[in-house]
């Protein structure tokens, strides 16, 4: 018999900061930085919040719902509900395989620059695109993915409590000190105000661009790893009595303070650099944010700080995508968990090994996942939760079988049933045209 109908996190706090720690990873602090400053700073922050509010909760709490009602991952979870809704349960299975395929690389480059801002390798003088392009030609490239990878298999065989909850109680902590710390550093930089009010001031021109708000739509489900199918894993192994609610806002709200966080210190950092541009692209952090430190007392002990948090944070994602494969297999297979973690790292090695051979690979599955698959995930948990799902069953999970009081649960229904199938539908069909 499959270990999974055993497994459960041992504290209420332990799932806040898994399902947490499953939404903060590199989409808060690696991808939100750029993207806001690609869409007017403030102007992106405000709408990124308000779609944080109306679509990130209402489907959060949803796929929380589906887990705990069955106690299943996604695919038997959507299969008991109807075979039809079945696809919906393998599309989080094939969105975690392409996924993983460029985030470990990614991931992969935060801990060579934590070692290389040790050993003095980062500033041994030479031009920073340069380092970064040597060590994306080079085998240093796959060694440091594949050692992410066997850091990621590590935890996960480890099971639920001693892998999983465990591992987020220490790194959520520390992660949370690091950013502050580095916070407070950025605070006194001469850019620090021209950076704080590109960020804060909003531009309302922007705001309101369809641009902007498609960006914001689809940093939400990103960084809150909604439509991926990983939190309706993570709620099966919920104890009874957890509160969906308490628990979707803290995860939420969590994860908006992360990416704020990340944006009060990359920008005061890169408005006090000449030539630095807050639109500099996905190439802000690795290319860009080295010049900031060149120029800091102490420049190896404030970089090796900043990327040994981008690793720590792209961990807690790592964890994700890998467990929603294992539980795949560990569940429909009857399988030990060693045995599910052991397939879902030999998948991980073949997508990343595709995406190292060819950058169009690796540009194609962060494409595809991003603008195509998350989003319709999204779209199909709305439809599900808002028109399929009784409402009796979805009530009684929200409210621990009435023991808690759901006073919003009619406006719940009513954003998972109009506004964010539409709203999500409409930035499918931005992605897709544009």
């Amino acid at each position: 018999m499959s270990e999974k109908s055993n497994d459960s996190f041992g504290s209420k706090i332990g799932a806040v900061l898994v399902a947490a720690g499953s939404a903060i990873g590199l989409g808060s602090i690696w991808r939100f930085p750029y993207i806001a400053g690609e869409n007017g700073g403030g102007a992106f922050v405000l709408l990124y919040l308000v779609c944080v509010l109306i679509l990130g909760i209402p489907v959060m709490l949803s796929e929380f719902a589906i887990g705990t009602y069955t106690r299943k991952g996604p695919v038997k979870a959507y299969a008991q509900f109807s075979k039809w809704w079945k696809p919906l349960g393998y599309n989080s299975i094939i969105v975690s395989t392409l996924i993983s395929g460029f985030y470990y690389i990614v991931a992969g480059w935060s801990l060579y620059y934590f070692v290389a801002s040790i050993d003095g390798t980062l500033y041994s003088g030479e031009e920073f695109h340069t380092i970064f392009t040597n060590f994306t030609a080079s085998w240093k490239e796959p060694l440091y993915t594949m050692l992410f990878l066997l850091a990621t298999h590590i935890v996960v065989a480890r099971g639920v409590q001693k892998g999983l909850e465990r591992t987020a109680k220490w790194v959520m902590p520390v992660l949370f000190v690091m950013m502050l710390v580095m916070t407070l550093r950025s605070a006194i930089m001469p850019g620090a105000k021209e950076g704080y009010e590109f960020f804060f001031k909003p531009d309302f021109t922007k705001a309101f661009s369809i641009k902007t708000i498609m960006a914001a739509i689809g940093q939400a489900f990103f960084s809150l790893s909604i439509g991926l199918g990983c939190l309706i894993t993570f709620s099966a192994y919920f104890k009874k009595g957890t509160n969906l609610s308490t628990t979707a806002w803290s995860s939420s709200m969590l994860t908006f303070m992360v990416a704020v966080l990340s944006g009060m210190i990359i920008f005061p950092a890169v408005f006090s650099v000449d030539g630095l541009q807050p639109t500099q692209g996905p190439t802000l952090i690795f290319e860009t944010l080295p010049f900031v430190f060149k120029d800091m007392s102490m420049p190896e002990l404030w970089s090796a700080i900043f990327f040994l948090l981008i690793a720590m944070a792209a961990l807690t994602s790592t964890i994700t995508f890998h467990e929603v494969i294992t539980e795949y297999f560990q569940e429909h297979h009857d399988l030990s968990r060693q045995q599910g973690a052991t397939i879902s790292t030999a998948i991980a090695v073949v997508s990343t090994t595709l995406c190292l051979w060819s950058s169009k690979i690796f540009d194609f599955f962060d494409m595809f996942t991003a603008d195509v698959l998350m989003p319709l995930g999204g779209l199909l948990t709305c439809v599900f939760a808002g028109w399929y799902l009784d409402r009796k069953i979805f009530r009684k999970e929200i409210s621990n079988n009435e023991t808690l009081r759901a006073p919003l649960f009619g406006v719940l229904v009513f954003l998972l049933k109009w506004v964010a199938p539409l709203l999500i539908g409409l930035t499918f069909i931005y992605n897709l045209a544009f």
